[in-house]
């Protein structure tokens, strides 16, 4: 009991590390003023926060690998459930989290209008996949997946369509499937990163971490198990790099290269984790990053209702979001650095709102 306690909190850093990272890339206080690494790749290519997402699916993952062998004693029908209860749940959050705040001048916003995949929808769509393909087709069949999954949406991606933002298979898939009025237009034009077509790569992120999970739990606390994972990330970060030749590394259409790139990097930071905290028990400064791994969803989701209100409400011609951004922070500390604070501030708020939590011992589970 002990070990899986530890186990746990080397997974709730990375986790909590990952929230924190995603809060920050989220909100500065404007979007026209944020350091380069803070900002995503517009097309091609792979900054530190293209890492983010990934690696919280991936963090999905490792934790799937504990649950599912509690999954394993329940029954089948007791599995589908709890599986499709919490896929519904969260993936209804993430729409409601687009509508929000419901009205608009008056009138209810139209669900006409309204986005229907994101972010936790695609946590959601990811999570059901992995877990339903890991308990019933087993390690060796979510292998064969994960390879098929990756070599054939290359192979869509190269049959039906080009490598451009409006031309490529995913937007059209999507077109077709969601319709325009129901995809993010933050672009110009509809084009969804979080669509339809792009989520079958993003599961192999979910069981990329379960197979992490796994492979810890097996080998323990030792020098050899940190070695070998270091060198597994090293493997598919080469990988990648030599995939990026022929399928560009790409968030925004989350291609095969991307997920290897990031699968390789998660990874050796979770090997780092590891063996800084579990074998060389260096925690003094872990429970910052704990505090967000404990209530992760609720936090998150927190964060974005919280920042919407903000940008509903107005003081004088700007919204709420905008005129603290401007003339609390970046009026006097730069626009650049002022921006980041923002998001700084802005981050550390949750994070006391975490720490209550924790304290009352409040742990939020969808």
């Amino acid at each position: 009991m002990k070990q899986l306690k530890e186990r746990y909190l080397s997974l709730d850093v990375f986790r909590g590390l990952t929230l924190f990272l995603m809060i920050i890339v989220n909100t500065p206080g404007s979007w026209s003023f944020i350091y380069k690494p803070l900002h995503h790749a517009p097309w091609n290519g792979f900054t530190l926060t293209d890492l983010v997402f990934p690696t919280f699916l991936f963090v999905v993952g490792n934790a799937m690998s504990f649950s599912l062998k509690k999954f394993e004693e329940i029954g089948n029908t007791a599995f589908l459930k709890k599986v499709f209860k919490r896929t519904f749940l969260i993936f209804l959050i993430g729409f409601l989290l687009y509508w929000f705040p419901f009205f608009k001048d008056g009138a209810l916003k139209p669900i006409s209008e309204t986005r229907i995949f994101g972010v936790l929808q695609r946590i959601a769509l990811c999570y059901c996949f992995a877990a339903l393909i890991l308990h019933y087709w087993k390690p060796k069949g979510a292998l064969i997946f994960s390879v098929i999954a990756l070599v054939g949406y290359h192979i869509i991606l190269l049959l039906f369509g080009d490598l451009t933002m409006q031309g490529n298979a995913a937007i059209k898939a999507d077109l077709w499937l969601i319709g325009s009025s129901h995809m993010y237009k933050g672009e110009g034009f509809p084009f969804d990163p979080e669509g339809v077509l792009s989520t079958l790569p993003a599961i192999v992120n979910v069981i990329a971490g379960y197979f992490a999970g796994v492979f810890l739990q097996q080998k323990g606390k030792t020098y050899e198990a940190i070695a070998k994972l270091t060198m597994v990330g090293g493997v598919l970060i080469f990988l990648a790099l030599g995939w990026d030749l022929l399928l560009p590394i790409n968030k925004k259409l989350w291609t095969s290269s991307y997920v290897l790139l990031t699968v390789g990097i998660d990874v050796m930071v979770l090997s780092i984790l590891v063996f800084v905290i579990e074998i060389l028990k260096k925690r003094s400064w872990t429970y910052f990053f704990e505090v967000f791994g404990k209530n992760p969803l609720f936090i998150y989701i927190l964060s974005g209702v919280f920042a919407t209100l903000l940008f509903t409400f107005s003081i004088g011609e700007s919204s709420a979001y905008g005129w603290i951004a401007e003339n609390v922070f970046m009026s006097w500390m730069g626009n650049l650095f002022g921006s980041l604070m923002f998001a700084l501030v802005f981050t550390m708020i949750l994070w006391l709102i975490a720490y209550y939590m924790d304290k009352k011992k409040i742990y939020i589970k969808v």
